[in-house]
């Protein structure tokens, strides 16, 4: 599988932030690419359209990636739309930070439905429909290695976890050709972390944060034939924030 074409893409959770700079790579390198929002309507089909106007091939879903049936229901009319599946990048998520002692039985059910639940059964939803020879990417977070800072448990425990089932996903679907792997971002110049880009830039050993596209560039490379022999791994990308 060198390059998108032909190949179709789907992207849990790509109407924003490094989701959307995913699509928009992906879209550029050939790939059909469907992708779900939840409540960002606008800006998935501000994208969508950008992107059919351009020349490419693009299909936003409405998914909420906290439900089994959305999940399915994405997977099929990827499928229903442009006839294959190939490559499956699993961004979306929620974020949250509070202490233990502050954490409360709906915050932590609603951070393990979305970002452990919610990946998981979109993993086993692609895996049915991949092509053999496919990619599957989780997107996590170099918090999974460490945090450095109160509050964030329930979150590091959840990417934690994303981190752990991609090596078993990947020993099940090794027969078949397809490879699992887990990108691990540090802060992002994204709306997630909007207000504190400069104290966080002040943290790094590169006195910066990264942008959406670099965290794309190299979920590019991991569903590209380069990176065939990759897989169950773990690949951070922070700045030298975990050094």
């Amino acid at each position: 599988m060198s390059g998108g074409n032909g190949k179709t893409a789907l992207v849990f959770g790509g109407s924003r932030g490094i989701g959307a700079a995913i699509v928009q790579r992906l879209a550029r390198d050939g790939y059909a690419v469907a992708f779900t929002y939840v409540s960002s309507e606008a800006a998935a089909r501000e994208i969508e359209e950008g992107l059919i106007s351009s020349g490419r091939r693009a299909k936003a879903i409405r998914a909420d990636s906290g439900k089994a049936e959305d999940i399915r229901a994405a997977v099929s009319t990827t499928i229903e739309r442009f006839g294959r599946l190939d490559a499956v990048v699993v961004n979306a998520g929620i974020f949250g930070i509070a202490t233990v002692d502050a954490v409360s039985e709906a915050d932590l059910d609603e951070m393990l439905r979305i970002n452990v639940r919610g990946v998981y059964l979109s993993m086993q939803a692609a895996a049915e429909q991949l092509s053999d020879g496919g990619r599957i990417v989780t997107i996590g977070s170099n918090v999974a290695i460490r945090t450095g800072f109160p509050g964030a448990s329930v979150y590091q425990m959840t990417k934690a976890a994303v981190a752990a089932m991609v090596k078993g996903i990947a020993l099940d679907l090794a027969p078949r050709g397809i490879t699992v792997n887990n990108v691990q971002p540090g802060p992002t110049d994204t709306d997630i972390n909007a207000g504190g880009i400069e104290v966080l830039s002040t943290m790094s050993p590169l006195k910066r944060v990264a942008q959406p596209e670099e965290i794309a560039g190299l979920v590019a490379y991991i569903v590209n034939d380069e990176a065939g022999y990759m897989t169950g791994a773990s690949l951070t990308i922070d700045g030298g924030f975990t050094l």
